[in-house]
């Protein structure tokens, strides 16, 4: 990590060299979307770009054609499967509207055994020389003893994981800073875990998303996109960060989901922050007893008895 300069991004340097890199949605539902900026920036470099998503899509659903493996969908835009809530297809869809790589890969809700086992499956079949998390808000950061975890399930299931795949880079990438404190998240505490993963040697900094960039106005389109094709179910996380690439700032509404809420869309959400994966495992109070999951119900309850026997550290307050 010492190579790293002032005149190239270290997320981007991180790729450098990398052909084959899948990106993947760490926490489930749209995250995957929240990657989809960082993609495009690598296709335009030339670079081999898979995309894959923990889903919460009933994939049971799917047809059984559409199982590349066990414990993966591979998802098409003619992909049969429900359709109040797919945003696998419906990415899938857009990608292929505006003349991209289409396929999106999609894991079901297990334990970090089977999942380790699908993403081990796509490193040897796609010859994978790099894999990046992606995280819709900053939860993925979390070590287990701040005063509040998010929605820490599915992510810590993905970061076990992929601890467990040899590849050369292993990237975890969080854009939406700020919206997890729906869901208890102090982030003066976020900021505190970055400084110290900095002092590890484990911080590749951050990287804001130009809102005129052709990155930013392709993710709108695919936010609003997905809107429209989900609007009982919208994505609440997207919609803010989508929101904060146009310069919106405040209370914004898109979605009646949010109508017993305060929102706080800002420049901050627009921010890819990443570290590297083995670092931010390593500094996990609990993953080690997450390792031999298999189910996803499984991982909760051990995070939470984890959770009943841990201290929370007392945050601090933004001084400004």
């Amino acid at each position: 990590m010492s190579d790293f300069r002032l005149g190239e991004p270290p997320l981007l340097a991180a790729l450098d060299g990398a052909r084959n890199v899948l990106i993947a949605g760490a926490g489930g539902g749209f995250d995957v979307y929240a990657g989809l900026p960082l993609a495009i920036a690598l296709w335009d470099r030339g670079v081999t770009v898979h995309l894959a998503n923990l889903a919460f899509t009933e994939l049971e659903l799917i047809d059984l054609d559409s199982w590349a493996a066990p414990g993966i969908a591979a998802v098409r835009p003619d992909t049969d499967g429900p359709d109040h809530y797919f945003p696998e297809r419906t990415l899938s869809r857009w990608l292929a509207a505006n003349g991209l790589p289409s396929l999106v890969h999609a894991f079901p809700r297990t334990g970090v055994r089977p999942l380790r086992g699908a993403y081990r499956h796509l490193t040897e079949d796609l010859g994978l020389d790099a894999i990046v998390l992606v995280d819709g808000g900053t939860d993925i950061l979390m070590r287990g003893d701040e005063t509040g975890l998010g929605t820490p399930v599915e992510d810590m299931t993905s970061l076990a994981a992929v601890s467990g795949i040899d590849v050369p880079t292993r990237l975890v990438t969080c854009l939406g800073f700020g919206i997890d404190s729906y869901h208890g998240v102090v982030h003066t505490q976020v900021l505190e875990n970055l400084a110290a993963l900095d002092r590890d040697g484990g911080y590749l900094g951050a990287l804001s998303i130009p809102s005129r960039s052709r990155e930013a106005v392709l993710y709108r389109s695919a936010v609003a996109a997905a809107q429209a094709a989900t609007p009982q179910r919208p994505s609440i996380v997207n919609g803010q960060i989508a929101a904060a690439t146009q310069g919106d700032f405040g209370d914004v509404r898109f979605t009646r989901r949010t109508a017993d809420s305060t929102l706080f869309v800002n420049p901050l959400m627009a921010v890819y922050f990443t570290v590297d994966l083995m670092a931010l495992a390593a500094r996990s109070l609990y993953l080690d007893r997450i390792e031999e999951t298999i189910g996803m119900r499984q991982v909760a309850s051990r995070i939470e008895a984890f959770r009943d026997e841990v201290t929370p550290r007392a945050p601090k307050g933004f001084p400004h």
